[in-house]
């Protein structure tokens, strides 16, 4: 690893109303232990970029279980990066510790046995070799992400030229871009969501080496390639962050079921933009039902004369699911929502209301339907006629509701001892 640049030191005067108190809190307390302690990553880019940041991370040289003895409920987490989250009512702080670069297994005696290791395609499977924050800035993967500020005295550390990067609007890995993406392949996709997001071009080198080293997202695990797939769709750019993959064919290796038969999945991907812009609910499972669709559709028909159609379906839905999983874990629950999806679409085409309208899946079946009507899939009468439904129930309901309800007269029954009593 090469030695690391001194750092341009600036006073960037930022809206310190943009801080969080916590975040502060962290640095000061960490500071006051005898450790260095700076806000590092998004927190940072995002206050010099004018926008209001979500999420503070916390870098020091204080090691996770260092950090835990000064925070005694931060919850150590992470294996293969292993963090702190000192947790506050409502907001958790991510404190990670410097780390040094992830040289070759052989080049350092001076790695200790299981805190450092690569796959033999250069993939780092363990980053918990820690270091200086000289060490640790080198290491780090874009320009714009590599500040380090102190709130305290409002200094900014810069050791990337990543000021002049933000001034140009362009994502930029730090060092070789083909070695970085070998190291954590995962940060291609991370390039993908912040060009979006950001609204920035690719640095020509970084651009450069996405494509010829894209096939090595199919080492990463499943688990953690449905977690980036969270982060890169359901955070208000999904469409910007798709048209992106697309020019470097990643659908085709996140979704090996995927023929790029993308309208569906663009108008899928635009409706959560939209909701998430409106602040409605949204869920990754609706994506993960518009991106599968086209396959299932494929496998059903095979099967559509058969007796057995409806089983033949459901076989097909969970064979499409369980193969998709292989690349991008869907967790259990989201399963069930997919195939209730994809289920209720046939019921729906046939207009069949008993029971539906109360089905706990039925708003977003009726979600995909419409949008599966945008790309001429379904009849847009159809759907018409789905809302007329849900709008004639509404209105029977409140004028159910609004009805004064009749009270019942409670007939009175004499005790059979009172009425022997006035037996003549």
């Amino acid at each position: 690893m090469s030695e690391a640049p001194s750092p341009t030191t600036v006073n960037p005067q930022l809206d310190q109303s943009d801080l969080s108190a916590n975040a502060v809190a962290v640095v000061t307390a960490l500071r006051e232990a005898g450790f260095e302690a700076y806000l590092v990553g998004g927190c940072v880019r995002d206050m010099l970029l004018g926008r209001t940041p979500k999420d503070f991370d916390v870098a020091t040289d204080a090691t996770p279980e260092e950090v835990k003895e000064v925070f005694p409920r931060a919850r150590l987490v992470g294996r293969r990066f292993r963090i702190a989250h000192v947790q506050f009512r409502g907001e958790y702080i991510e404190v990670s510790t410097f780390r040094r670069g992830n040289p070759d297994e052989d080049d350092d005696d001076d790695v200790p046995s299981g805190a450092n290791h690569r796959s033999v395609d250069g993939v780092i499977l363990r980053d918990n070799l820690y270091g200086t924050r000289d060490e640790d800035a080198l290491r780090r993967d874009f320009t714009v992400n590599a500040f380090y500020y102190d709130p305290i005295d409002d200094v900014l550390l810069d050791y990337s030229d990543g000021l002049r990067d933000i001034g140009e609007r362009t994502l930029r890995t730090i060092g070789d871009p083909k070695t970085r993406f070998r190291e954590d392949p995962v940060r291609i996709l991370r390039a993908m969501r912040f060009a979006a997001k950001l609204d920035f071009r690719l640095h020509a080198d970084t651009e450069q080496a996405i494509a010829p080293l894209a096939e090595l997202l199919t080492a990463i695990s499943p688990s953690r390639l449905f977690d980036e797939f969270n982060k890169l769709f359901m955070r208000g750019h999904a469409v910007a962050a798709w048209t992106l993959m697309c020019r470097f064919d990643l659908p085709e290796i996140l979704f090996p079921l995927f023929e790029n038969e993308d309208a569906l999945v663009r108008v899928a991907l635009q409706n959560t933009d939209d909701r998430i812009r409106e602040d409605k609910r949204v869920t990754s499972a609706f994506l993960l039902a518009a991106m599968c669709w086209p396959e299932f559709e494929r496998r059903s028909a095979l099967s559509a004369t058969s007796r057995n159609a409806a089983d033949e379906r459901l076989k097909a839905a969970h064979a499409v699911i369980s193969e998709q999983s292989l690349t991008i874990a869907i967790p259990r629950r989201m399963t069930f929502f997919i195939r209730d999806v994809w289920r209720l679409q046939t019921r729906l085409e046939r207009k069949s209301v008993r029971g539906i309208l109360d089905h706990p899946r039925f708003r977003a079946a009726y979600d995909f339907l419409a949008i599966r009507s945008e790309v001429g899939e379904a009849d847009t009468e159809l759907v018409q006629w789905w809302t007329d439904v849900q709008e004639t129930r509404g209105t029977d309901e409140n004028t159910a509701a609004s009805q004064p309800r009749r009270r019942r007269r409670r007939r009175y029954r004499g005790r059979r001892s009172d009425a022997r009593q006035v037996r003549p």
